[in-house]
């Protein structure tokens, strides 16, 4: 019996349903006199007003600043290419209208450009991120066909994906899968409670002392991002 091709071929390139929230367009409009709807509304901290920017790294993308702004400075875009390597190039303002990315170093690229081995560690997360990392290897989006897969155990991985906050009770078991990994080894964030804490920002439940000691490799923004998301940024970061 035929079926349609369910493979998602055009990674780089897919068409998105409108209701998908990327990459923020910040127009140049004016803001009412001491407007500040969209930074009240927002439950993750991520709009500045002064100047006028959105850090996609805290956005949990609920769209609610769009929703109440006035003069709808604020509208979320197709774009789903938000990785970066830099935590600064997350901020979005008038002037940014997408995300800057550098390839990994030379040495990162020739280890890892053709076979990747990640392991996973939910640090505290509400599972949403591990959801979309389970839909990478299933047909549609099958991270498999790059060379890019995930291990059961972090002696057989290259690098580390940490999803969630990072509370308390996983600072330890997340320095021990850390310690485990043999060298070079990357380390990425996924999702917005991983880069930002998103909405535990401030939580005394939370310890983020393992993400401020190591080297961070590579942000993937979304909450959660979606497979491609995660797809572009692993492929652009080793320079596929």
């Amino acid at each position: 019996m035929l079926q349609a091709d369910p493979i998602v071929h055009d990674y780089r390139d897919a068409k998105f349903p409108d209701r998908y929230r990327g990459v923020p367009y910040i127009s140049g409009a004016e803001c009412s006199h001491n407007c500040v709807l969209c930074a009240d509304i927002c439950p993750a901290g991520a709009v500045t007003k002064k100047p006028f920017s959105i850090d996609i790294g805290k956005c949990v993308f609920c769209g609610l600043c769009a929703q109440v702004c006035p003069e709808n400075k604020i509208t979320f875009t197709g774009n789903y290419h938000l990785a970066s390597d830099k935590k600064e190039n997350l901020i979005i303002n008038e002037e940014a209208k997408s995300v800057n990315m550098q390839m990994a170093s030379e040495k990162i690229r020739k280890y890892f450009g053709k076979s990747l081995k990640l392991r996973q560690v939910s640090a505290g997360g509400c599972n949403g991120c591990e959801l979309e990392l389970n839909a990478l290897n299933n047909v549609n989006f099958d991270m498999g066909r790059f060379g890019v897969e995930f291990t059961a155990s972090p002696r057989h991985a290259d690098g580390i994906v940490i999803t969630g906050p990072v509370t308390k009770n996983m600072a330890e078991p997340l320095e021990i899968c850390y310690e485990a990994l043999p060298h070079p080894k990357i380390v990425i964030l996924c999702g917005s409670c991983a880069i930002s804490g998103g909405i535990f920002q401030g939580s005394p439940e939370i310890n983020r002392g393992f993400l401020e000691k190591n080297k961070i490799d590579l942000y993937i923004p979304g909450c959660p991002p979606h497979p491609l998301t995660f797809i572009n940024g692993i492929l652009r970061y080793i320079g596929r």
